[in-house]
């Protein structure tokens, strides 16, 4: 038994959960082993039962069965480190206000080293691991202190002791009154800021009204000036449409007048024409010559000129050159 623990006394009897020498080590059916407290608390927390090692999954949680053989080497491993810690001077019992180390089982030896990621103390023999698996290298090491994660910042996540010496420290109480004050403070800060806000967006709402109030007025005024624009120029074109129509009618009564004098000349002209032919014949009144040429008498027969009476062919050549006939 004591060669087969000089073989297999390193990772072997380490669980890959807590780090450390197997407890009450038992077997899943995947084939690896942890202890039992460690693999039933990781799987109380999980969603399914997972190996830790291989990740396979199991649709039932696994009958824990107790590996005899590892439970033995483990406990020779135990006792060997016992053994070798009792032979080495360095490794001796803590005494009282000594830190102890976290891992030891019985006998509790003088810790060397506290680890700030596993939140442990350490002994020589328990904190080999640390100085040669890769993984535990990186985790951070300090000179072992007591309730270590008591002693965590909870703000940085480091220990007071060795970055926080330089912290003032103040009672609870003083520090609730402080914090309320301060809190108290910015409450009402809050609320001016609130008041302010609501006083801004009181104002910006009267300067939209104003501003829609002067909108509409522009418009209005606007609209007014054009209706009243409409109507002037509606005005000034029936204005010009009356003045064209009287100067039409005013064309056409000339136009009439010059085609009446036009028909007066024609018979004065046949008149003369007549006479000269037949000395008695009647002398033609207007009436006559205006339903000759379909005229309504209506017509101012004042503004025509009179027909002379005729005596002789020299008075009749006058009166048709006057004509201009």
């Amino acid at each position: 038994m004591s060669a087969a623990s000089s073989l297999l006394s390193e990772e072997q009897f380490l669980c890959s959960i807590c780090l450390d020498v197997f407890t009450d080590p038992v077997s899943i059916p995947c084939g690896h082993s942890f202890c039992k407290n460690c693999i039933t608390q990781h799987w109380d927390i999980s969603v399914q039962c997972q190996c830790p090692m291989c990740k396979k999954l199991f649709d039932t949680r696994p009958l824990l069965q107790v590996n005899i053989f590892i439970s033995e080497m483990a406990a020779q491993s135990r006792k060997s480190a016992q053994m070798k810690a009792s032979s080495c001077p360095d490794q001796r019992c803590a005494k009282p206000g000594e830190v102890p180390c976290d891992v030891c089982t019985g006998t509790k030896l003088k810790a060397l080293k506290s680890c700030l990621v596993c939140l442990a103390s350490y002994c020589e023999t328990h904190l080999e691991p640390h100085q040669r698996m890769t993984g535990l290298k990186r985790h951070k090491l300090i000179d072992p202190v007591e309730d270590l994660e008591g002693r965590m910042c909870k703000k940085h996540d480091r220990p007071l002791e060795s970055d926080h010496k330089l912290h003032q420290i103040v009672p609870m109480e003083e520090e609730y009154d402080g914090k309320k004050a301060e809190l108290g403070t910015m409450i009402q800060e809050r609320r001016l800021k609130i008041e302010e806000i609501k006083h801004s967006v009181e104002l910006s709402e009267e300067d939209a009204d104003r501003e829609i109030a002067d909108s509409v007025r522009v418009f209005t005024a606007l609209m007014q000036s054009v209706e009243r624009g409409q109507a002037e120029l509606i005005e000034t074109i029936q204005e010009k449409q009356k003045t064209t129509e009287k100067q039409a009618e005013g064309f056409i009564k000339e136009k009439e007048m010059e085609k009446l004098l036009a028909v007066e000349l024609k018979r004065v002209q046949q008149y003369a024409e007549d006479v000269t032919l037949n000395p008695g014949i009647r002398e033609p009144t207007y009436s006559d010559a205006l339903e000759a040429v379909h005229i309504p008498k209506v017509v101012d027969t004042h503004r025509l000129p009179s027909i002379p009476h005729v005596g002789g062919d020299n008075a009749l050549r006058v009166e048709v050159e006057r004509f201009g006939i």
